[in-house]
């Protein structure tokens, strides 16, 4: 009886584990912070300087990342790195995957140019209120250029 009662509670603590994990990558702007962070480890002002938000805005999203355990941090001198956690997230959406019945050799994503009308220009619109758009990207559809929306954070 005494097994069971523990396992779960592992479980239990793994569940909280993805719910934390799933929360964070709900937010827009830190899904972008991560695939920032997957090519390199970056400093807070490094990360900042890809986005147009505030940069207390952009410790919070840190936090809440570091929180979840995706992202991990280095006191290197007088500056703060942050890492992408590959421990924390890779087995976390596998598992979710193998949950749904999907494994790593599903079909994968239609390229941008196959995508269904409406969805690029979403997402494009999403991340330009977010990130600042490079110079090296041009927009092929983009329309007349119009004021982005404040950045919201919804994380609580």
């Amino acid at each position: 009886m005494q097994k069971r009662g523990k396992k779960t509670a592992t479980a239990g603590r793994d569940e909280k584990r993805e719910q934390k994990i799933f929360q964070a990558l709900a937010a827009a702007p830190r899904r972008a912070i991560l695939r920032h962070l997957a090519a390199s480890s970056l400093t807070a002002g490094e990360i900042a300087s890809h986005f147009t938000m505030a940069k207390p805005s952009i410790s919070q999203h840190l936090a809440i990342l570091e929180g979840a355990g995706l992202v991990s941090r280095e006191k290197r001198g007088q500056f703060v790195h942050y890492a992408l956690a590959h421990k924390v997230l890779e087995p976390c959406l596998a598992g979710f995957l193998q949950d749904v019945g999907m494994t790593r050799h599903a079909t994968p994503a239609p390229p941008e140019d196959e995508k269904p009308a409406g969805t690029r220009a979403r997402g494009a619109a999403r991340s330009a209120s977010t990130e600042k758009a490079t110079p090296a990207e041009p927009e092929a559809d983009a329309g007349p250029a119009e004021k982005p929306a404040p950045a919201q954070m919804s994380m609580f």
